[in-house]
């Protein structure tokens, strides 16, 4: 098979590439070689490629930076991920799009399925959701992965920002009104390949199982690594005052991956152990 992937130098898509290469032909881009916000060269690239399957890992993800830099979250969340659509539907590529739990506003205590409303309260969520429906209406061969909390070997997370801390801080502030469930990019990656040759399309929630806080996260990231003598106080969002605003609880359920293929994602914790070992 002949994938293109856009993003390709991200945390999640360094290891769909590495994922991919060995058993198909993988065209990996990113920003720097590849320009999703022109509906031209977006087109006449797929044009080129010919891909049998796109998948669109590239993303403006600086939720806080959203909130100042609008018309780029706008560009690259939502225009891009239509120019894909339009490009994948004119030369009968497949898409596969990575969005986010921050379409939900996280005002509800039961972990959201596909099928329920969605209310972004970030730019960074509304722009991903504009993504989606753009996606939806132009592009009949299309899967929508919903995803949070991501976390891999490469790139920039939450795990490695705790890891840097504990090597400079004996005490660590982090949010504890804030519930979700952390995703090993490797465990998102065999949803990928589950579901790539398949034509069950549509909207699919892909998160390890369980939820936490993120303080919660934090104190079982230092205790799988061994790190001892490090005290994670609990403080609220509006301690933290980030420019924007968080839902406080966007558990997501596979239900979509339940119905279609009987899967079931590891516990979070499970996953988090296979990231260190």
């Amino acid at each position: 098979m002949k994938i293109l992937i856009t993003g390709a130098k991200g945390q999640l898509g360094i290891d769909v590439v590495n994922s991919f290469t060995k058993d198909n032909d993988v065209v990996g881009t990113d920003v720097d070689t590849f320009d999703i916000t022109n509906i031209d060269s977006t087109i006449n690239f797929l044009r080129e490629t010919k891909p049998d399957l796109t998948i669109n890992c590239a993303a403006y993800t600086n939720v806080d930076g959203c909130e100042e830099n609008i018309d780029t979250a706008y560009k690259v969340n939502a225009i891009g991920a239509r120019n894909l659509a339009v490009a994948s539907l004119e030369t009968g590529s497949r898409l596969i799009h990575i969005s986010t739990d921050f379409v939900f506003d996280g005002n509800t205590q039961a972990p959201y399925i596909e099928f329920d409303n969605t209310n972004p309260i970030s730019i960074y969520g509304r722009s991903k959701l504009a993504g989606e429906n753009f996606i939806k209406e132009i592009c009949p061969k299309h899967f929508i992965l919903r995803t949070a909390w991501l976390y891999g070997k490469n790139g920039n997370n939450f795990v490695k920002t705790m890891l840097k801390l504990s090597e400079e801080k004996k005490v660590i502030n982090v949010v504890d009104d804030q519930v979700g469930s952390p995703t090993f990019t490797l465990d998102l990656v065999s949803v990928i390949k589950l579901i790539m040759s398949t034509e069950a399309y549509g909207t699919y929630h892909v998160t390890n199982d369980g939820s936490c806080s993120w303080n919660e996260f934090a104190k079982r990231i230092f205790a799988n690594a061994g790190i001892k003598g490090i005290s994670v106080n609990p403080i609220t969002s509006e301690e933290l005052n980030r420019a924007a605003v968080r839902p406080k609880y966007s558990v997501l359920r596979n239900y979509m991956l339940e119905l279609q293929f009987d899967y079931f994602m590891r516990n979070w914790e499970d996953a988090l152990k296979a990231y260190f070992s």
